[in-house]
């Protein structure tokens, strides 16, 4: 892939060119109007100005009134004036005692543009271009655009683009003003189709040419453009090759020779490398100089080469961090472990000493951070590891960095330390962050014949108004359907991080707008939530509520086993005290685009006792995302829960009159008066209720499914539909391979997946040749309303009856 180029490196690559410029161009007339003889100066008079004022020029006029001018005044004169970059022309003569200095100013630029470049960014490019001065308003100097279209050139051939030309058109404009205009035409960038090493004859080359940026060409070349040519790129392939050999006891190990040649029409590449292996050295020993500061056995731990190991360059690194990094977690900031190796080229072994050399001990004297136009500093300052006048940490300032990450506030955070001028003891730690909205935001009006007027606004904000509590409200309202949701969760409630958070919600609403059983329900739910860090990583979440859930369920239009389970209680009503208890465990690297980490979490939900119902319900989640190259990035996941109750069944005999054609919904009997011609129908009440099963399919759990279709299904008295009625065990998972360089945006990503799973009645239903499995492609975006998820999956193991919907789209997706 090619590498952007920064705006900093491209003005000092732009400038590096233009300083080998000469101040005197070969066109530039510089006389003057003949031999001066010495004279005194008793006035100045300067022709030919139409921008530059003539105050100006007496400021670099080396020459004032009263003074006496010969010919080596003149010829600095002129020198002084030429130099300031204003004028093509400079001539200086005398008119009697008046020194007169005709000049010819260059043209203004009035305006810049650039078109055709792709490759670099036009922002980074004016940017560069301005900072050697080729910027709208300034002297325009055609040298200087001959330097800098050189460099142009030469930047996107180290790209591997041969085929780029850069053509400047300069537009005379009236009063001595010019539009430049560059047109880049950048060409396809030259593939690489052969590399070949000469003279490898222990290894492979397949296995010497592993985790090398420059590839041949291949039918994966689209995504990892390997095959594209790039001196840069090539460089380091070559470190490469010679840290292959090191790592392998090779340390005679050469590359000879280098050739890249290119074919005649510049669109391929042929590279060759020769090398010499030489012969395998081992370690002789291993000795450990200078100040350690901690104990040396402690030390010696740290050092994974041994002696009669074969030598390791990589080992011999490793060994040198672990002491540099265990030292500067103690507050050595700047201490260095320097490996010196004695070659016996005779014996074929190395002997190692590893000088320690500490220096002093380093004060973190201040934390700054950049960038967090919203969000208040004491949010971030409460995440730090690292605190100000404490000794330096590596480990704390590397932890500070994850947790700032783990905010989900920004989604770049970098990090660096700054010496303390006139101090060799003391550092700066600067965070320098790039916020992202941390939230979304969406509002709807409508009118349909069928629910009238309806309104919806839905607000949700991870870090509101900057002081990282969490925030969102809900309120929807049409004919059929009235919802309205309110949370607030203070994640420092206690400076230790203890949280608190409320969530209240009250809604009546037709359940089948879900996918679900068709039933209604009145409820309102009011929580309080505890969270108690336990480790870095580690936290446990409590959480008490009451709610109260009214369902309205009929026969005829409800499955008959969901009616049996309400009539059973004889009651509409179910009155719930509900407590949670839960762990979780994040290791995430970063909250928006997390490449490596762990995030589960296990908890038990149960209503208490002296509720309507009593059960419980069992929960596991768990993602783990695995680096597999920077190209590709795996996560697993897998979504567990079980559901029973624990409490007796609940068993009651009703009258019951079947519907008719006449009398599809007839009523229901409290009493059965005896000699009735109604039926007696015995109802029981078991297992997880109906209104607290778990369901699965949709882009949460299996995509390629409409949303909570799958797993049981039953059909109301007198109908042939089938309704999802859900169950009291759920099993999904998905594996999905990420590519996070196939889209250049961080807040974009595209995947490719396989979701596997379903749910069950309970337990004893639980069949593995019932899971349903489908593949497919995903995009995340991170948009300024929020989170978006859009996919399409092919059910891959499907039964007939179950819903498909191929392509879905969420709001408030995540990665």
């Amino acid at each position: 892939m090619t590498r952007p180029l920064s705006r900093h490196l491209l003005a000092i690559a732009l400038a590096s060119a233009l300083t080998s410029a000469p101040m005197l161009t070969a066109t530039a007339q510089v006389s003057t109007a003949g031999p001066v003889a010495p004279f005194t100066v008793s006035d100045i008079r300067v022709d030919g100005l139409q921008r530059i004022s003539a105050g100006t020029v007496f400021t670099y006029l080396p020459i004032e009134r009263g003074d006496t001018v010969g010919q080596p005044e003149v010829g600095e004169a002129i020198r002084a004036l030429y130099k300031t970059g204003f004028f093509e022309d400079v001539e200086v003569g005398r008119q009697g005692d008046i020194l007169v200095v005709s000049v010819t100013e260059r043209p203004a630029i009035n305006q810049l543009t650039l078109s055709g470049n792709k490759d670099i960014e036009t922002e980074d490019l004016m940017k560069g271009l301005g900072d050697i001065g080729l910027a709208e308003g300034n002297t325009f100097d055609r040298l200087s655009l001959d330097r800098v279209t050189q460099e142009l050139t030469r930047q996107y051939n180290n790209r591997g683009k041969y085929n780029v030309s850069i053509i400047p058109t300069v537009e005379q404009l009236p009063r001595n003003r010019v539009n430049v205009a560059i047109a880049i035409e950048e060409g396809d960038a030259a593939r690489i189709r052969h590399i070949n090493l000469i003279g490898n004859e222990l290894f492979e080359e397949e296995d010497i040419r592993d985790g090398w940026e420059s590839g041949e060409h291949n039918w994966l070349s689209w995504y990892r453009r390997d095959d594209q040519y790039s001196r840069e790129k090539l460089s380091g392939d070559l470190e490469k090759l010679n840290n292959f050999y090191l790592d392998r006891g090779y340390v005679d190990f050469s590359v000879d020779s280098t050739q890249v040649a290119i074919s005649p029409d510049r669109q391929d590449m042929f590279i060759t490398a020769g090398i010499s292996e030489g012969e395998q050295y081992k370690i002789s020993s291993v000795e450990i100089v200078g100040d350690t500061i901690l104990p040396r056995e402690q030390v010696e731990k740290m050092v994974v080469v041994k002696e009669d190991q074969v030598f390791s360059r990589r080992l011999l690194e490793v060994s040198s961090e672990a002491i540099t990094a265990t030292l500067g977690n103690v507050g050595y900031a700047f201490a260095e472990v320097t490996p010196i190796p004695d070659v016996d080229r005779e014996a074929r072994t190395v002997g190692i000493t590893l000088q320690v050399v500490p220096g002093p001990r380093v004060n973190v004297r201040r934390v700054v951070f950049q960038g967090n136009t919203r969000t208040a500093d004491e949010v971030l300052r409460r995440e730090m590891r690292q605190f100000e006048g404490s000794w330096y940490s590596q480990a704390a300032l590397d932890r500070s960095k994850i947790r700032l990450q783990g905010l989900g506030y920004f989604d770049k955070v970098d990090m660096e330390t700054r010496p303390v001028p006139g101090s060799n003891d003391e550092v700066d730690v600067v965070y320098t962050l790039n916020e992202v909205p941390a939230g979304s935001f969406m509002f709807g009006l409508g009118y349909s014949g069928l629910t009238k007027l309806s309104t919806q606004i839905q607000l949700s904000q991870n870090n509101f108004l900057g002081s990282g509590n969490r925030i969102a409200v809900q309120a929807q309202r049409n004919a059929y359907l009235q919802r309205y949701d309110f949370s607030f969760t203070n994640p420092y409630f206690t400076d230790n991080g203890v949280s608190l958070g409320y969530n209240l919600r009250w809604s009546e609403f037709d359940n089948s707008d879900f996918n679900t059983a068709q039933y209604s329900s009145t409820s309102g739910v009011g929580q309080v939530v505890l969270g108690v860090p336990i480790t870095e990583t580690d936290s446990i979440t409590t959480m008490l509520g009451i709610d109260s859930n009214e369902i309205f369920a009929r026969r005829g239009y409800t499955p008959d086993s969901l009616v049996d389970y309400i009539d059973a209680f004889n009651q509409r009503t179910f009155h719930t005290w509900r407590g949670e208890i839960g762990w979780a465990r994040n290791s995430l690297n970063h909250a928006l685009t997390p490449t490596r980490g762990t995030v589960q979490r296990v908890w038990l939900e149960a209503s208490l006792p002296g509720s309507t119902v009593e059960y419980y319900k069992l929960n596991y989640s768990f993602s783990k995302f695995w680096p597999i190259s920077r190209h590709l990035v795996l996560n697993t996941r897998a979504d567990l829960g079980y559901g029973d109750n624990y409490g007796d069944a609940v068993t009651r005999d009703i009258c019951w009159t079947a519907p008719t054609a006449a009398n599809p919904n007839p009523d229901q009997t409290i009493d059965c008066t005896p000699g009735s011609d109604d039926f007696i129908k015995t109802v029981t009440a078991d297992g997880l209720p109906f209104f607290e099963n778990f369901y699965a399919g949709g882009v949460r759990s299996v995509r390629g499914f409409t949303d909570n279709t799958l797993g049981p299904r039953e059909a109301a008295f007198g109908s042939n539909y089938e309704q999802a009625i859900g169950g009291a065990v759920k099993t999904t998972g998905s594996l999905e391979m990420i590519f996070p360089s196939l889209i250049k945006s961080s807040a974009a990503r595209a995947s490719a997946f396989i979701d596997v799973g379903n749910v069950f009645e309970d337990i004893d239903a639980f069949d593995a040749g019932e899971l349903r499995a489908s593949a497919g492609m995903a995009l995340m975006w991170r948009s300024p309303m929020g989170p978006i998820s859009i996919s399409y999956a092919l059910p891959i193991k499907k039964e007939d009856g179950d819903d498909i919907e191929r392509l879905q789209f969420t709001f408030q997706g995540g990665y």
